[in-house]
């Protein structure tokens, strides 16, 4: 059976490289009936926070990358840990070392002044010198000192390291505490992760973790390194790059399942098809079909499609999403006509749940015309059907049929052409000058209130 793991370190917020390799992870093992487990690697006490752990949590649950099992913690497992170290030391297939880092960075200043690779020479591996006194040892894998790590890895093809190339690794601290490949290690194994897809920064790991496999004759795993993503610019993405905080994106009005779908074609492609939903992707979805070169992020192309995602919402889903952001703005949409009425009005144009919250406003408070607007469009020349308009608005019946019909007769009345009263007409009432139909807006914002608006700007004008 199919079992996968996502298993970021608390050490900031879930960021998007994370997210994708962790929906790619899910989706395989949705595809395949299987397992997806969460596990959080939070070994680095000086880095590791609640409030990093807190952040991954959320952002997969706003994403919505369900887990089977977990999360799991690495810090309450070090009995097991340490339990294996114990097994290896006896065995004969980890040793203390007993080098002080002065002898380590000495050793390693001679090796590069004689043009060598920088390695712990293995001093220690075999000694049968006495241990010095007060020194607290490190613990030490026993790297084969022949042959080679066949990688046969699902995204990247065969991948061979010779071990002459690794050193003996550092499974445990001088104060006991079991080190993060060592950890990695252990929780694959007793969790039974069958298929590790992880970025492939962390390649460089996997020779070394193969090795102590092998030793405690431990299954291995099939190994899938994803490549990084980049910037418009070539270089790894960063913070200079904008948000790359999954939940920043929530922030910023974004829909879970346009992120998702954009992570998705972030270097994996199903032909030409661009919008898709989870089931789908998860139906398409075939590891040999990630790229193997860095993707790069267009932040455009993501924007694109939370427009398109957004176009096709349930509108009383998004008027729970823009609420927050009204109120941020200081605007009750209690007072006006139903939000999900004026949502379902401007939700295909705009881009972002923001956005929409942002175009909503006018419906539920006026907004003060711009003057230089107000002297282009409110004119002397239409200031009558103007006025003609707001008193045969208060008999009409309200429904935009009727207003769009009353509109008609009155520029024909007036010799006007359609948009030199609907322009003017729009501001009066909303204060903007780009809005939906104006006989649409009329119709949520009411009779009441946009005779009121009219007559505030009309009244005394020349």
């Amino acid at each position: 059976m199919v079992r996968t793991r996502f298993a970021p370190s608390p050490t900031g917020y879930l960021h998007i490289g994370g997210a994708r390799t962790a929906l790619f992870s899910w989706a395989f093992a949705r595809q395949n009936k299987g397992t997806f487990v969460l596990r959080i690697e939070d070994t680095d006490l000086e880095r590791s926070t609640p409030e990093s752990v807190q952040a991954i949590l959320d952002g997969m649950d706003w994403l919505g990358l369900d887990y089977d099992e977990g999360p799991f913690y690495q810090m309450q497992r070090m009995d097991r840990y340490r339990q294996v170290i114990r097994q290896l030391l006896d065995e004969g297939k980890a040793y203390r070392c007993y080098a002080s880092k002065e002898e380590l960075e000495k050793m390693r200043e001679e090796q590069m002044a004689a043009g060598l690779k920088p390695r712990y020479d293995r001093r220690w591996r075999d000694s049968g010198a006495t241990p010095p006194a007060g020194v607290e040892p490190v613990i030490r894998f026993k790297t084969p000192l022949d042959g080679a790590v066949v990688i046969d890895d699902i995204v990247k093809g065969r991948v061979v390291v010779s071990n002459s190339e690794l050193d003996d690794l550092v499974i445990a601290r001088a104060d006991g505490t079991p080190t993060y490949n060592f950890c990695v290690v252990i929780d694959d194994w007793d969790m039974q992760i069958t298929h590790v897809i992880r970025g492939d920064d962390h390649l460089n790991n996997t020779p070394r973790q193969i090795n102590i496999l092998q030793a405690l004759g431990a299954p291995l795993p099939q190994y899938g390194h994803v490549p990084m993503i980049l910037g418009a610019d070539g270089e790894r993405l960063s913070k200079r790059h904008g948000a790359v905080s999954v939940m920043q994106y929530q922030e910023d009005g974004y829909l879970p399942e346009a992120l998702l779908n954009y992570l998705a074609r972030l270097g994996w492609a199903k032909g030409d098809e661009e919008v898709f939903s989870m089931d789908q992707f998860v139906e398409w979805f075939d590891i040999a079909n990630i790229s193997k070169s860095p993707a790069k992020f267009n932040p455009e192309k993501l924007l694109w499609l939370n427009q398109q995602y957004l176009k096709g919402a349930d509108s009383a889903r998004l008027a729970q999403l823009v609420r927050p952001f009204m109120a941020a703005d200081c605007c009750d949409p209690g007072h006006g006509p139903r939000l999900e009425d004026a949502i379902g009005l401007l939700k295909e144009r705009v881009n972002t749940v923001e956005e929409l919250a942002d175009a909503a406003v006018y419906f539920y408070r006026p907004l003060t015309p711009h003057q230089d607007s107000m002297a282009q469009h409110v004119t002397p020349d239409v200031l009558p059907a103007l006025r003609d308009m707001r008193d045969k608005l208060a008999q009409v019946e309200w429904n935009r049929a009727a207003i769009n019909a009353l509109m008609k007769a009155i520029v024909a009345e007036h010799g006007l052409k359609f948009p030199k009263l609907a322009m003017p007409l729009r501001l009066l009432v909303t204060g903007e000058t780009q809005t939906p139909a104006v006989d649409a807006v009329l119709e949520l914002v009411g009779r009441e209130e946009t005779l009121r608006r009219m007559a505030q700007h009309l009244d005394g004008a020349a």
